[in-house]
């Protein structure tokens, strides 16, 4: 892989840039703070901005390591406040292997605006980073990430029973992914 660090993606209706430290109450506004956005994933609900400011703090100074691939999600109609997040949450060198995370304020829940995003951090994986197989994983009971998944071309590869888990405690794992052979 050549690694290029987290780019400005543009599509349709979306901008992914890279988080600066104001945008902490938009993130604990939009997402971080409700925990149905919260309940499927491996953080807790942020119980107060502090939480967010510091989280943001942290990924901010991730940007100086270029394997890092982290985005905001913003939707143009809105501005440039944050609506989400995705980057990639595990690689692996060897087999040129990164593993996608995200998520969305539910206001903006059933708008496409996931599928776009991943589509676009996709193209950019494979086609600037040199990927070759982009992953992704859900909690069965939670279907409409699997669907954002399939509707970005990934294909479903299994369910591993009680290998994962969330913030709904032990918990099975749908595996999609995508080749870039399969392109």
């Amino acid at each position: 892989m050549k690694h290029t660090g987290t780019q400005r993606l543009e599509t349709e209706r979306l901008i992914l840039r890279r988080y600066e430290k104001r945008d902490a109450a938009a993130m604990y506004r939009n997402w971080a703070s409700d925990d149905e956005v919260t309940k499927y994933l491996m953080w807790p609900t942020h119980s107060g901005l502090e939480i967010s400011q510091s989280v943001m703090d942290d990924w901010v100074n991730q940007y100086s390591d270029e394997k890092t691939y982290h985005w905001a999600i913003c939707v143009k109609e809105y501005g440039d406040e944050p609506i989400g997040d995705i980057g990639v949450v595990d690689r692996k060198e060897d087999i040129a292997m990164v593993h996608i995370g995200y998520c969305i304020g539910r206001e903006w829940w059933n708008q496409g605006i996931t599928s776009e995003a991943l589509r676009a951090v996709m193209d950019y994986l494979f086609d600037v980073v040199g990927v070759n197989r982009i992953e992704s994983r859900h909690d069965p009971r939670n279907p409409n990430s699997g669907k954002v998944m399939q509707k970005c071309g990934m294909k479903y590869e299994g369910t591993l029973r009680e290998a994962d888990w969330n913030n709904q405690g032990i918990c099975d794992a749908c595996y999609y992914a995508l080749v870039k052979s399969e392109r």
